[in-house]
């Protein structure tokens, strides 16, 4: 997730002060992860830096002064560059699952059984991602779906790698 990007995502809408946007972010995209307010303002002040946005007014706050923000030109034109161009595709050809099952398999340590374990810590998440669908809003419905496309993927991978532990132990022992 590209924080800087989307929060000029966000000005690009409409002009907003460093709170509102933060507020913003965590509703539409901070799901389980909310985006600490340092970073909101560290992120801003290099956007502002950058000439991304700029500060259009800064009035009273109950603590420090409200600077409401503006995107320039040139951050609407790297939203638009960004939002336009594909996001790259991710193999995950190196992943910490098939690492953790290959070194288990080189130690002579039980792979089968940690494959068990993360087949059920994978079916939780699903579950609990499963309730999140049926409880949530339309944007919390689909990233549940997001994620409990990639969470079944894992799982057949899980299937398929522990049917053939015993050959991927002789590939990785030569």
């Amino acid at each position: 997730m590209s924080v800087p990007l989307t929060l000029l995502g966000l000005l690009d809408r409409e002009p907003s002060h460093g709170y509102d946007l933060k507020r913003e972010y965590d509703a539409y995209f901070g799901r389980g992860k909310p985006l600490p307010f340092g970073q909101v303002y560290s992120t801003l002040s290099r956007l502002a830096r950058d000439g991304k946005v700029v500060i259009s007014e800064v009035g009273p706050g109950e603590g420090p002064d409200r600077k409401r923000y503006i995107i320039t030109d040139l951050g609407a034109t790297e939203v638009e560059q960004w939002l336009t161009q594909p996001v790259e595709p991710e193999p995950h050809l190196q992943t910490v699952l098939f690492a953790k099952v290959v070194l288990a398999l080189m130690l002579d340590r039980p792979a089968g059984e940690y494959l068990d374990t993360q087949r059920s810590a994978h079916l939780q998440r699903m579950r609990e991602l499963t309730e999140i669908k049926r409880g949530g809003s339309l944007v919390d419905a689909l990233l549940a779906d997001h994620g409990l496309y990639h969470l079944e993927a894992d799982l057949r991978w899980i299937e398929m790698t522990g049917a053939r532990l015993d050959a991927l132990k002789k590939a990785v022992r030569q």
